[in-house]
């Protein structure tokens, strides 16, 4: 006999140099960033971004997922912030039919629609990621458009 397979999407948020790889899976609440509980992931501060998405959906919507997040790269900030992403778009995004959200994916459009509109109201970055890099640094200066000084005398 062949086990049906898990109910489970996985999607990525990004900022800046920081990338979080979140697996929405069908479980009982659960929700881990490196393996650690979400409430221990940073500083107390930085914290209630995290929860951001949590709340404003409800818990009811997170108490039959878990969700397992694994984040590299940038500062503690721009993780903070890629982990959110990555939870949000965990729940409600659809893109593309391989970044498909667990609730369009296993639950309704209806109700994936009407999450995704309570949390675009709320803070677009929560679903769309921010495409804005450093811009690297140029001959003839100390910086990208920073020029050495010229001196005709």
């Amino acid at each position: 006999m062949a086990s049906t397979p898990a109910q489970a999407v996985q999607v990525f948020g990004k900022k800046k140099n920081a990338t979080a790889v979140a697996r929405v899976v069908a479980g009982k609440g659960l929700v881990r960033v490196n393996g650690t509980p979400v409430k221990l992931f940073a500083a107390e501060v930085l914290r209630a971004k995290l929860y951001e998405p949590i709340l404003l959906l409800g818990v009811d919507k997170f108490a039959s997922v878990d969700i397992r997040v694994r984040v590299t790269g940038g500062g503690h900030v721009s993780q903070v912030y890629a982990v959110r992403q990555a939870i949000a778009k965990g729940i409600v995004s659809q893109r593309t039919p391989e970044l498909i959200s667990y609730y369009a994916k296993y639950v309704d459009e209806h109700t994936k629609n009407q999450l995704k509109t309570t949390l675009i109201n709320f803070d677009r970055s929560l679903l769309v990621a921010d495409p804005r890099r450093c811009e690297p640094k140029k001959f003839g200066g100390k910086g990208a458009r920073s020029r050495f000084q010229k001196s005709y005398r």
